[in-house]
């Protein structure tokens, strides 16, 4: 919390605190990290494609496996790729960036009911092709809400208060298998916004920006699919889709947005998905870990040993968005998010050496940041006040800009 002029006590203590110390802390905190090489593994082929039903452009990104374990799949650029229905109209793509190509959304929209393959080509003489896919209907979410629930927590050391989040789906069209990815924005402000510049005691000017409102997006991180072969009904109800503790973070601190999409599938996509979720539970995407046992439905025509990871994907897709303000959590009597951020204010006297505001300045901008200066009322300089860059400026996790969608308003469910 904010330390006033009359309490500054624990504040106070940092200037105590010899700078020699604090480097040396940070110096020995400076470890090389230890990445090894795995050796042995195939650096295999791996595509990520989706077409729906929307009227957009649709990307196919391809990349390639790594042997060392950590590195990022590299890119496979230099491709042709194309999609061709069933019908025999084919729709070529451009390569946009390093591995990633995008269909021209004015002249290819997918249909439900028809059929789809994925071509490729390399300029070495490779190519692939996938199976085709059909993109099977898929009702409306019909509602998107929330409740109050319990989970455990990561490590299975605490129960968890917060909301969970879950769907209904009338399901008319009659399918089998689903799959569900979401994307939440929140709009959050930082405790202690940086306000001025420091230059010297006489010269703090204001900012150009003040960067204290910001918008902060996270995508789907688990692998979300429902068959209702076993179901007694074609329904789709109180089906959850994600759990969100309200004390561990600055999520509904002002206004929460998510925005759920409802995929159709077939039986082998559910299956591919199905086992990469064994393989790689917790993972999100196609991309988290490197699955090399989950083969796709992509397929090398001259070399049908070779193995293609990923999955062309094909599916009609219905979305809905809920948004979630304070007020909905207090009614649930639920634990607030607190920041854990701390404003430093010094002066010289704080110091037992004779220092400048210069030297507080030098010092303390070294771990910390400059956010504003304190005058008293005859406008005389009486402090610097201090904060950890997260706690000052929200754009180190955010952006200042909302997403286009984005409504301030009192409605609490926006319908698509």
């Amino acid at each position: 919390m904010e330390v006033d002029q009359h309490n500054k006590g624990v504040c106070r203590k940092w200037a105590k605190l010899p700078v020699i110390f604090l480097l040396l802390a940070l110096a020995l905190t400076c470890i090389d990290p230890y990445n090894p090489n795995i050796r042995g593994k195939e650096e295999l082929l791996v595509d990520d494609g989706l077409i729906t039903n929307e009227n957009r452009s649709y990307a196919v990104r391809l990349t390639r496996t790594s042997q060392a374990q950590n590195d990022d799949p590299v890119a496979v650029p230099g491709a042709s790729v194309s999609i061709t229905d069933q019908n025999g109209l084919t729709a070529y793509l451009h390569e946009t960036q390093d591995g990633i190509y995008r269909t021209d959304s004015l002249s290819f929209i997918a249909e439900t009911g028809n059929a789809y393959t994925l071509a490729m080509k390399f300029p070495d003489g490779r190519e692939y092709m996938s199976d085709p896919c059909v993109m099977y209907p898929v009702d409306s979410i019909d509602n998107l809400y929330f409740t109050k629930d319990q989970d455990i927590s990561a490590d299975n050391s605490e129960i968890l208060d917060g909301i969970r989040i879950f769907l209904d789906s009338g399901n008319k069209d009659g399918g089998q298998y689903f799959r569900w990815v979401y994307d939440e924005w929140w709009k959050f402000k930082v405790p202690y916004p940086r306000k001025n510049i420091y230059i010297n005691e006489s010269d703090i000017p204001a900012v150009e920006q003040v960067k204290e409102v910001c918008y902060q997006h996270n995508g789907s991180d688990q692998i979300l699919i429902h068959s209702t072969i076993n179901s007694q009904t074609d329904a789709i109800l109180n089906r959850p889709i994600l759990f969100i503790p309200t004390d561990r973070s600055d999520r509904f601190r002002i206004r929460y947005c998510i925005d759920v999409k409802q995929f159709s599938m077939s039986e082998t996509e559910y299956q591919f998905w199905e086992n990469l979720k064994e393989t790689n539970e917790g993972g999100g995407g196609i991309f988290d870990k490197q699955p090399f046992k989950i083969i796709g439905n992509v397929h090398n025509i001259k070399d049908a040993s070779e193995k293609v990871l990923g999955y062309f994907q094909v599916s009609a897709v219905s979305e809905k968005r809920l948004y979630i303000v304070p007020s909905d959590i207090e009614e649930l009597d639920l634990p607030a998010y607190t920041y854990d951020c701390e404003k430093i204010v010094l002066a010289p006297i704080d110091f037992p050496y004779p220092v400048t505001w210069d030297d507080i300045f030098d010092a303390y901008s070294q771990e910390f940041m400059f956010v504003e200066p304190v005058y008293d009322t005859t406008g005389v300089l009486i402090d610097l006040s201090f904060s950890t860059q997260p706690c000052a400026i929200c754009t180190t996790r955010g952006s200042l800009t909302p997403p286009s969608f984005w409504t301030d308003g009192d409605t609490s469910q926006v319908p698509q």
